[in-house]
């Protein structure tokens, strides 16, 4: 089973303030959705509590240590239960969607990364850690315009998208 890591971080690896998103970037919002679906996502008691409900066509599996319950929802307090669970239940990628903690925690278990590399810098209390891309091959790069509205201010920030794949 290929584990994945799926993030968007700004300049400085900002991912969050207030346990809420950056910034808005319907375009990325869609290619989130449409690589995750039909599969398993992996993320933190609050990553979920962000979202507020399982994802559709996603099996929601949470990682928390408090005893967290929702309905829909698989939670475990230990990261090789979770990952079991999911390649068990016959997942082929399994996905791992946040917060900060999660990503630095999966992080020797990923085998492929999608990072949107946002052009923001400001203000955050969640960031990613700093990711050593030598072992790593870039797959696939794509760069994405940024959009203003009728009086020029931007409504989506540029942004490029990449995949890389650990080296063997």
């Amino acid at each position: 089973m290929i584990i994945s890591m799926i993030v968007a971080y700004g300049k400085n690896r900002e991912i969050g303030l207030d346990n809420k998103m950056l910034w808005h970037i319907s375009e990325d919002f869609k290619n989130f959705k449409t690589i995750t679906s039909g599969h398993h996502i992996l993320m933190g008691r609050k990553t979920f509590q962000s979202i507020g409900k399982p994802l559709p066509n996603r099996t929601s599996i949470v990682l928390s240590n408090s005893g967290f319950t929702f309905d829909g929802v698989h939670t475990f307090n230990d990261i090789q239960k979770a990952i079991d669970f999911a390649k068990d239940s016959g997942e082929k990628e399994l996905f791992v969607i946040g917060g900060a903690n999660v990503y630095e925690s999966l992080f020797p278990y990923i085998n492929k990364m999608y990072l949107s590399e946002v052009n923001y810098e400001g203000k955050a209390d969640a960031h990613l850690k700093e990711l050593d891309l030598s072992t790593w091959n870039l797959n696939e790069e794509k760069y994405y315009e940024e959009i203003l509205d009728t009086r020029g201010d931007i409504t989506s920030p540029s942004w490029t998208f990449k995949i890389y794949n650990k080296k063997a």
